[in-house]
């Protein structure tokens, strides 16, 4: 049985994520502030699934979160890092506080749950033959190139994706394939009412990419992946 954590879910791409894996049969840790929502979605997963309030700018919750998850259903197998908070402002309004949370909610929880994951994932209480496993990151246009009135948001996701980068070639000799999705347009959600529609991305679909990066061959392993919603003039 594969054990995933998705760090930070909420209604749309983070919980389609959560509802696809599940229905691979992955037992899933959901981290979130609201613990409320992770309940009640964890109750209607397929599959055993355990939510734990976590303030994933916080490394003590980062590190108590984990530990519910090996103690209620196994080591880690899957990670997704998938939290983000930053204000959309540029420089002369972003307050040192935002511009921090920002860090701490995005590479910095990354960097701190990419280490307790991978501690399972090549620990020494594996048998060699089942060491390995899979990272992803969700980025965003903001990973690539930045955008006006987002200093705090380009910065994390800057961050973020230098990092997935620094750890695919640490790691990918020992295993463990870490890969980084930029997600380059809008997200079909419970909060989006757009028109025409074929102009966003459906979260189910790119869940279904996310599930294709767990279950790669290792002989071709992706390192970043491009998705955005195809579109008359692109």
């Amino acid at each position: 049985m594969t054990t995933a954590v998705i760090a930070g879910v909420g209604p749309g791409l983070g919980e389609s994520i959560a509802r696809r894996f599940a229905a691979e049969g992955c037992d899933l840790g959901l981290l979130a502030r609201s613990g409320g929502y992770l309940d009640e979605l964890a109750a209607d997963l397929p599959t055993e699934a355990v939510g734990v309030a976590t303030d994933l700018s916080d490394p003590s919750d980062i590190a108590t979160a984990f530990d519910r998850v090996r103690d209620e259903l196994a080591p880690v197998d899957v990670l997704v890092n998938h939290a983000s908070a930053a204000s959309w402002t540029g420089v002369r309004d972003t307050s040192l506080d935002a511009f921090d949370r920002a860090y701490e909610v995005g590479p910095r929880a990354d960097f701190l749950c990419s280490q307790a994951a991978v501690g399972d994932m090549l620990g020494e209480d594996r048998p060699a033959d089942e060491r390995g496993g899979t990272i992803i990151f969700t980025g965003a246009t903001t990973s690539v190139r930045g955008r006006e009135g987002a200093v705090g948001f380009s910065m994390a996701k800057f961050g973020s994706r230098g990092l997935a980068e620094s750890m695919a070639r640490e790691l990918g000799p020992e295993g463990v394939h870490v890969a980084h999705v930029v997600i380059d347009g809008g997200i079909l959600g419970p909060t989006v009412e757009t028109e025409p529609p074929e102009e966003y991305l459906d979260p189910d679909a790119i869940a279904d990419s996310y599930w294709h990066l767990v279950q790669q061959d290792r002989s071709a392993w992706t390192l970043e992946l491009d998705l955005r919603p195809h579109v008359e003039e692109f």
